[in-house]
Protein backbone atom coordinates (compact mmCIF):
# COMPACT_ATOMS: atom_id res chain seq x y z
CA UNK A 1 0.00 0.00 0.00
CA UNK A 2 1.25 3.43 -0.96
CA UNK A 3 1.64 6.46 1.99
CA UNK A 4 -2.02 7.37 2.80
CA UNK A 5 -2.88 10.78 1.51
CA UNK A 6 -3.86 13.56 4.11
CA UNK A 7 -7.55 15.52 4.10
CA UNK A 8 -6.05 18.37 2.29
CA UNK A 9 -5.25 15.66 -0.90
CA UNK A 10 -9.42 16.10 -1.10
CA UNK A 11 -11.36 18.21 -2.26
CA UNK A 12 -14.08 19.07 0.02
CA UNK A 13 -18.12 19.48 -0.78
CA UNK A 14 -20.90 19.43 1.16
CA UNK A 15 -21.63 18.03 4.14
CA UNK A 16 -23.24 14.48 4.34
CA UNK A 17 -23.93 13.90 7.29
CA UNK A 18 -22.88 14.37 11.19
CA UNK A 19 -22.84 12.21 14.26
CA UNK A 20 -21.63 11.63 17.82
CA UNK A 21 -18.09 10.93 16.82
CA UNK A 22 -17.54 11.48 13.35
CA UNK A 23 -18.41 14.39 10.15
CA UNK A 24 -19.24 12.75 6.33
CA UNK A 25 -18.44 14.74 3.73
CA UNK A 26 -18.63 14.37 0.09
CA UNK A 27 -15.00 15.04 -1.52
CA UNK A 28 -13.87 14.72 -4.66
CA UNK A 29 -10.08 12.55 -4.62
CA UNK A 30 -7.15 13.19 -6.78
CA UNK A 31 -8.76 11.44 -9.87
CA UNK A 32 -11.72 13.05 -9.82
CA UNK A 33 -13.71 9.98 -8.63
CA UNK A 34 -16.65 11.50 -5.64
CA UNK A 35 -16.04 9.91 -1.84
CA UNK A 36 -17.37 10.03 1.37
CA UNK A 37 -15.00 11.06 3.19
CA UNK A 38 -15.55 10.38 6.62
CA UNK A 39 -13.49 12.70 9.64
CA UNK A 40 -13.52 11.85 13.41
CA UNK A 41 -14.35 14.93 15.67
CA UNK A 42 -11.80 16.44 17.58
CA UNK A 43 -13.62 15.70 20.76
CA UNK A 44 -13.50 11.55 19.20
CA UNK A 45 -9.59 12.08 19.16
CA UNK A 46 -9.33 12.85 23.00
CA UNK A 47 -11.31 9.62 24.11
CA UNK A 48 -9.54 6.38 23.63
CA UNK A 49 -12.06 4.06 23.08
CA UNK A 50 -13.90 6.41 20.50
CA UNK A 51 -10.41 6.73 18.32
CA UNK A 52 -9.55 3.31 18.85
CA UNK A 53 -12.87 2.79 17.62
CA UNK A 54 -12.34 4.86 14.29
CA UNK A 55 -9.03 3.23 14.07
CA UNK A 56 -10.27 0.02 14.14
CA UNK A 57 -12.82 0.96 11.15
CA UNK A 58 -10.52 2.54 9.12
CA UNK A 59 -7.80 -0.57 9.09
CA UNK A 60 -10.89 -3.05 8.67
CA UNK A 61 -12.75 -1.18 5.98
CA UNK A 62 -8.87 -0.91 4.21
CA UNK A 63 -7.93 -4.33 4.90
CA UNK A 64 -11.18 -6.66 4.11
CA UNK A 65 -11.95 -6.76 0.31
CA UNK A 66 -15.45 -8.10 -1.42
CA UNK A 67 -17.90 -6.86 -3.90
CA UNK A 68 -20.61 -6.41 -1.35
CA UNK A 69 -18.45 -4.94 1.48
CA UNK A 70 -18.49 -0.77 1.16
CA UNK A 71 -15.01 -0.12 -0.68
CA UNK A 72 -12.42 1.44 1.57
CA UNK A 73 -10.20 3.76 -0.61
CA UNK A 74 -7.59 5.81 1.63
CA UNK A 75 -7.39 6.55 5.57
CA UNK A 76 -5.42 7.25 8.52
CA UNK A 77 -6.54 5.34 11.32
CA UNK A 78 -5.16 7.80 13.94
CA UNK A 79 -3.72 10.87 15.16
CA UNK A 80 -5.16 14.61 14.14
CA UNK A 81 -4.94 13.88 10.61
CA UNK A 82 -7.66 10.81 11.24
CA UNK A 83 -10.05 10.34 8.12
CA UNK A 84 -11.57 7.40 5.85
CA UNK A 85 -12.61 7.20 1.84
CA UNK A 86 -15.20 5.47 0.91
CA UNK A 87 -17.40 4.39 -1.89
CA UNK A 88 -20.31 7.09 -1.91
CA UNK A 89 -23.76 6.27 -2.24
CA UNK A 90 -26.16 9.07 -3.90
CA UNK A 91 -29.25 7.07 -2.14
CA UNK A 92 -28.05 6.68 1.04
CA UNK A 93 -28.40 4.14 3.48
CA UNK A 94 -31.53 1.20 2.95
CA UNK A 95 -32.82 2.22 6.28
CA UNK A 96 -33.79 5.68 4.30
CA UNK A 97 -35.01 4.56 1.14
CA UNK A 98 -37.20 2.15 2.92
CA UNK A 99 -38.92 4.81 4.75
CA UNK A 100 -39.59 6.69 1.67
CA UNK A 101 -41.58 3.39 0.61
CA UNK A 102 -45.48 2.83 1.43
CA UNK A 103 -45.15 0.08 2.68
CA UNK A 104 -41.53 0.32 4.19
CA UNK A 105 -40.77 -2.89 1.66
CA UNK A 106 -39.07 -3.22 -1.61
CA UNK A 107 -40.61 -5.33 -4.59
CA UNK A 108 -39.68 -8.93 -3.79
CA UNK A 109 -36.65 -9.76 -6.31
CA UNK A 110 -34.69 -6.26 -5.17
CA UNK A 111 -35.15 -7.09 -1.39
CA UNK A 112 -34.09 -11.16 -2.25
CA UNK A 113 -30.89 -9.55 -3.96
CA UNK A 114 -30.15 -6.76 -1.74
CA UNK A 115 -30.64 -9.72 0.87
CA UNK A 116 -27.83 -11.88 -0.97
CA UNK A 117 -25.05 -9.53 -1.27
CA UNK A 118 -25.32 -9.27 2.88
CA UNK A 119 -25.08 -12.70 3.03
CA UNK A 120 -22.41 -12.52 0.92
CA UNK A 121 -20.63 -10.31 2.50
CA UNK A 122 -21.24 -12.21 5.77
CA UNK A 123 -19.94 -15.64 3.88
CA UNK A 124 -16.81 -13.18 3.47
CA UNK A 125 -16.46 -11.95 6.87
CA UNK A 126 -16.40 -14.87 8.41
CA UNK A 127 -14.66 -16.98 6.17
CA UNK A 128 -11.98 -14.72 7.42
CA UNK A 129 -13.16 -14.90 11.19
CA UNK A 130 -14.57 -11.69 11.71
CA UNK A 131 -18.09 -10.83 13.10
CA UNK A 132 -19.70 -7.78 12.20
CA UNK A 133 -21.67 -7.21 14.99
CA UNK A 134 -24.14 -4.60 13.64
CA UNK A 135 -25.95 -5.74 10.62
CA UNK A 136 -28.91 -3.64 10.06
CA UNK A 137 -30.50 -1.94 7.22
CA UNK A 138 -28.63 1.48 8.39
CA UNK A 139 -25.41 -0.25 7.79
CA UNK A 140 -26.56 -1.30 4.44
CA UNK A 141 -25.90 0.55 0.99
CA UNK A 142 -27.38 0.35 -2.68
CA UNK A 143 -26.18 1.56 -5.73
CA UNK A 144 -27.98 2.26 -8.81
CA UNK A 145 -28.67 -0.85 -10.23
CA UNK A 146 -29.65 -2.48 -6.89
CA UNK A 147 -26.90 -4.38 -5.15
CA UNK A 148 -26.20 -4.20 -1.34
CA UNK A 149 -23.30 -3.49 0.27
CA UNK A 150 -22.47 -3.87 3.89
CA UNK A 151 -21.02 -0.96 5.59
CA UNK A 152 -19.84 0.05 9.51
CA UNK A 153 -16.78 -1.96 10.46
CA UNK A 154 -15.83 -0.02 13.30
CA UNK A 155 -17.20 -2.88 15.56
CA UNK A 156 -15.96 -6.19 13.63
CA UNK A 157 -13.88 -8.42 15.19
CA UNK A 158 -11.56 -11.13 14.74
CA UNK A 159 -12.45 -14.01 16.77
CA UNK A 160 -8.91 -14.95 16.99
CA UNK A 161 -8.44 -11.75 18.51
CA UNK A 162 -11.03 -10.95 20.49
CA UNK A 163 -13.38 -8.13 20.56
CA UNK A 164 -15.58 -6.43 22.46
CA UNK A 165 -19.53 -6.78 22.28
CA UNK A 166 -21.75 -4.35 20.66
CA UNK A 167 -24.87 -4.94 18.41
CA UNK A 168 -28.09 -2.85 18.06
CA UNK A 169 -31.16 -3.66 20.37
CA UNK A 170 -33.95 -4.36 17.23
CA UNK A 171 -31.39 -6.57 15.79
CA UNK A 172 -29.31 -8.03 18.67
CA UNK A 173 -29.26 -12.24 19.10
CA UNK A 174 -30.70 -13.43 22.50
CA UNK A 175 -27.14 -14.62 23.63
CA UNK A 176 -25.84 -10.89 23.46
CA UNK A 177 -28.86 -10.09 25.57
CA UNK A 178 -27.58 -12.50 27.54
CA UNK A 179 -23.97 -11.12 27.88
CA UNK A 180 -22.48 -14.59 26.31
CA UNK A 181 -21.32 -12.82 23.65
CA UNK A 182 -21.28 -12.89 19.65
CA UNK A 183 -19.96 -14.51 16.90
CA UNK A 184 -20.83 -15.36 13.61
CA UNK A 185 -24.17 -16.86 14.51
CA UNK A 186 -25.42 -13.64 15.90
CA UNK A 187 -24.86 -11.88 12.78
CA UNK A 188 -27.01 -14.49 11.11
CA UNK A 189 -29.57 -13.80 13.38
CA UNK A 190 -29.59 -9.94 12.99
CA UNK A 191 -29.51 -10.98 8.79
CA UNK A 192 -32.88 -12.67 9.89
CA UNK A 193 -34.41 -9.89 11.32
CA UNK A 194 -33.86 -7.66 8.25
CA UNK A 195 -35.32 -10.59 6.23
CA UNK A 196 -38.36 -10.23 7.91
CA UNK A 197 -38.11 -6.08 7.58
CA UNK A 198 -37.28 -6.26 4.51
CA UNK A 199 -40.19 -8.66 2.92
CA UNK A 200 -42.96 -7.44 5.51
CA UNK A 201 -42.24 -3.83 6.00
CA UNK A 202 -41.59 -4.60 9.74
CA UNK A 203 -38.88 -6.13 12.30
CA UNK A 204 -40.19 -9.21 14.18
CA UNK A 205 -39.57 -7.82 17.96
CA UNK A 206 -40.89 -4.36 18.65
CA UNK A 207 -40.23 -2.62 21.91
CA UNK A 208 -40.28 0.76 23.12
CA UNK A 209 -37.32 0.33 25.38
CA UNK A 210 -34.36 -1.84 25.59
CA UNK A 211 -36.12 -4.19 28.38
CA UNK A 212 -38.95 -4.48 26.10
CA UNK A 213 -36.64 -5.48 23.00
CA UNK A 214 -34.92 -7.75 25.92
CA UNK A 215 -37.58 -9.61 26.77
CA UNK A 216 -39.17 -10.13 22.88
CA UNK A 217 -35.97 -11.23 21.47
CA UNK A 218 -35.56 -13.74 24.55
CA UNK A 219 -38.49 -15.50 24.67
CA UNK A 220 -41.03 -14.61 21.96
CA UNK A 221 -41.18 -16.03 18.32
CA UNK A 222 -42.45 -14.48 15.19
CA UNK A 223 -45.10 -15.17 12.70
CA UNK A 224 -44.10 -17.83 9.71
CA UNK A 225 -43.34 -16.20 6.93
CA UNK A 226 -44.62 -18.63 5.18
CA UNK A 227 -47.59 -16.89 6.03
CA UNK A 228 -46.39 -13.49 6.04
CA UNK A 229 -45.44 -13.88 2.20
CA UNK A 230 -47.06 -16.85 0.77
CA UNK A 231 -44.88 -15.64 -2.33
CA UNK A 232 -41.57 -16.60 -0.88
CA UNK A 233 -39.27 -19.29 -1.68
CA UNK A 234 -40.15 -22.17 1.01
CA UNK A 235 -36.17 -23.05 1.27
CA UNK A 236 -35.86 -18.80 2.24
CA UNK A 237 -38.94 -18.87 4.11
CA UNK A 238 -37.44 -21.61 6.44
CA UNK A 239 -33.88 -20.60 6.51
CA UNK A 240 -35.13 -16.73 8.00
CA UNK A 241 -37.07 -18.37 10.68
CA UNK A 242 -33.95 -20.63 11.52
CA UNK A 243 -31.89 -17.53 11.49
CA UNK A 244 -34.33 -16.50 14.48
CA UNK A 245 -33.30 -19.58 16.54
CA UNK A 246 -32.69 -18.81 20.52
CA UNK A 247 -30.02 -21.18 20.61
CA UNK A 248 -27.19 -20.11 18.04
CA UNK A 249 -26.55 -23.55 17.21
CA UNK A 250 -29.91 -23.75 15.88
CA UNK A 251 -29.06 -21.30 13.06
CA UNK A 252 -27.79 -21.66 9.36
CA UNK A 253 -24.86 -20.33 8.29
CA UNK A 254 -24.31 -17.27 6.26
CA UNK A 255 -23.96 -19.39 3.24
CA UNK A 256 -26.67 -20.89 3.17
CA UNK A 257 -28.73 -18.65 3.58
CA UNK A 258 -27.00 -16.34 0.42
CA UNK A 259 -27.35 -20.10 -1.52
CA UNK A 260 -31.23 -20.04 -0.60
CA UNK A 261 -31.22 -16.63 -1.60
CA UNK A 262 -29.97 -17.21 -4.78
CA UNK A 263 -31.39 -19.94 -6.08
CA UNK A 264 -34.78 -18.05 -5.24
CA UNK A 265 -33.31 -15.59 -7.29
CA UNK A 266 -33.25 -17.98 -10.07
CA UNK A 267 -29.18 -18.07 -10.01
CA UNK A 268 -27.32 -21.29 -9.47
CA UNK A 269 -25.65 -20.97 -6.60
CA UNK A 270 -21.24 -20.95 -6.56
CA UNK A 271 -19.04 -21.54 -4.24
CA UNK A 272 -17.45 -17.81 -3.20
CA UNK A 273 -14.33 -17.31 -4.27
CA UNK A 274 -12.17 -15.17 -1.93
CA UNK A 275 -8.94 -13.47 -3.65
CA UNK A 276 -6.17 -13.43 -1.20
CA UNK A 277 -5.79 -10.72 1.27
CA UNK A 278 -4.01 -7.70 0.08
CA UNK A 279 -0.48 -7.07 1.53
CA UNK A 280 -1.11 -3.61 3.28
CA UNK A 281 0.85 -1.79 5.92
CA UNK A 282 -2.34 -0.86 7.41
CA UNK A 283 -3.19 -3.87 10.21
CA UNK A 284 -5.83 -4.83 11.94
CA UNK A 285 -6.67 -3.61 16.10
CA UNK A 286 -6.51 -5.82 18.72
CA UNK A 287 -9.13 -4.97 20.59
CA UNK A 288 -8.18 -6.19 24.21
CA UNK A 289 -10.59 -9.00 26.04
CA UNK A 290 -13.90 -9.31 25.86
CA UNK A 291 -16.53 -7.44 27.64
CA UNK A 292 -20.12 -8.05 28.69
CA UNK A 293 -23.15 -5.97 27.76
CA UNK A 294 -24.24 -3.48 30.23
CA UNK A 295 -27.76 -1.91 29.92
CA UNK A 296 -28.18 1.29 27.98
CA UNK A 297 -28.64 4.17 29.83
CA UNK A 298 -30.89 6.93 30.40
CA UNK A 299 -31.78 8.41 27.34
CA UNK A 300 -30.89 5.60 24.83
CA UNK A 301 -33.84 4.30 22.73
CA UNK A 302 -34.07 0.88 21.13
CA UNK A 303 -32.45 2.15 17.94
CA UNK A 304 -29.21 3.51 19.75
CA UNK A 305 -26.67 0.49 19.18
CA UNK A 306 -25.59 -0.64 22.65
CA UNK A 307 -21.74 -0.22 22.74
CA UNK A 308 -18.99 -1.86 25.09
CA UNK A 309 -18.68 -1.32 29.07
CA UNK A 310 -22.52 -0.27 28.46
CA UNK A 311 -21.25 3.08 26.52
CA UNK A 312 -23.98 3.77 24.15
CA UNK A 313 -24.28 6.27 20.90
CA UNK A 314 -25.76 6.99 18.53
CA UNK A 315 -24.77 5.88 15.68
CA UNK A 316 -25.48 7.92 12.42
CA UNK A 317 -25.77 7.13 8.32
CA UNK A 318 -22.06 8.08 6.87
CA UNK A 319 -23.91 8.67 3.26
CA UNK A 320 -27.22 10.42 4.31
CA UNK A 321 -27.49 13.04 2.12
CA UNK A 322 -28.19 16.18 4.16
CA UNK A 323 -32.34 17.36 4.68
CA UNK A 324 -33.24 20.51 2.70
Amino acid sequence: MTEPRTITAYKLHRVLGRGNTSLVRLATNAQGQLVALKIPHTQTLTVQEAAERFGNEVRLTLQLRHPHLVRGYDGMPFGPNAFLAVTYYPKGALSEQLRDLPERTLPLQEALRILADVASALTYLHHMGAVHQDVKTQNVYVTDDGRGALGDLGNTYFVAQGGKISGSPYYMAPEIYRGEGSSSASDVYSLGIMTYELLTGERPYQGNTYEELMVAHMTRFPASLTMLKPTLSRSVARLAELALAKRAGDRPTADQLRRALLSALGETPADEVYEPEPKTEVEVTRPAGRHGLVRPGPGVTPDTPTEPDGKSGARWNPFRRRKS
